[in-house]
């Protein structure tokens, strides 16, 4: 392990700490990222993880996310400040007390329940997005996709696609959208790459589409 400024790092992490030249300007001034609290079982996860938290360092994009210290989440977040960047954390409290909370986070935020956790990231960022997780980072990032849906924000939401991920569950929006259960212009919010870069990329240039979520009144 390594210590950069009272945070212990990874290994895999210390070229981060002479590698990261200044940072680019972005219009985004925060991204979401919900992620696994377990790392996965492979090598391309931790390198996607560690990739998209360098990249929001490198636009000075802050970092939101659920405040843990452990699996792809601490990843990123360790990232982001190994590479002089602002990380802001939202934990439940049952969650601190489980011994789970960052200890070497720019901010901290500790709330009562996992909705006022949802509700404080959602406020809180820019955009979001998914890296590789289980049912609650599934859960998190749909919501928020709904969310969007239902026109209660305009912001960019997308999956890192890493080693075909999320392709099952990209099959099933796109069988969706064919048996009519969501429009093709809501398709089109999730955005997909399987890099960081041109993913983030295409946050830049979203403009959220101007539909509403319900059919017309006559095949109701």
């Amino acid at each position: 392990m390594l210590r950069c400024e009272g945070i212990w790092l990874p290994e895999r992490l210390k070229d981060l700490l002479t590698t990261c030249p200044p940072s680019d300007r972005s219009m985004l001034r925060s991204i979401c990222v919900f992620a696994g609290s377990n790392s996965g079982t492979r090598d391309e996860y931790f390198d996607v993880a560690r990739d998209l938290g360098r990249e929001l360092a490198l636009r000075d994009i802050g970092l939101i996310y659920g405040g843990a210290s452990v699996g792809l989440m601490a990843v990123v977040a360790d990232t982001v400040l190994a590479c002089g960047g602002r990380v802001t954390g939202v934990i439940p409290e049952f969650l601190v007390k489980k011994e789970v909370a960052h200890p070497g986070l720019s901010d901290l935020r500790v709330v009562p329940s996992m909705h006022a956790r949802k509700a404080q990231m959602a406020e809180l960022a820019d955009g979001f997005i998914a890296l590789p997780g289980g049912f609650g980072t599934i859960e998190e990032f749909f919501e928020i996709v709904t969310w969007a849906q239902l026109g209660i924000h305009e912001k960019p939401c997308g999956l890192l696609n890493v080693c075909g991920y999320y392709t099952g569950v990209l099959e099933f929006l796109d069988h969706s959208a064919v048996e009519g259960f969501v429009k093709p212009e809501h398709r089109s919010m999730v955005l997909v790459n399987s890099r960081p870069e041109p993913l983030l990329d295409e946050f830049e240039r979203y403009r959220a589409p101007r539909i509403s979520k319900w059919m017309d009144a006559g095949r109701t």
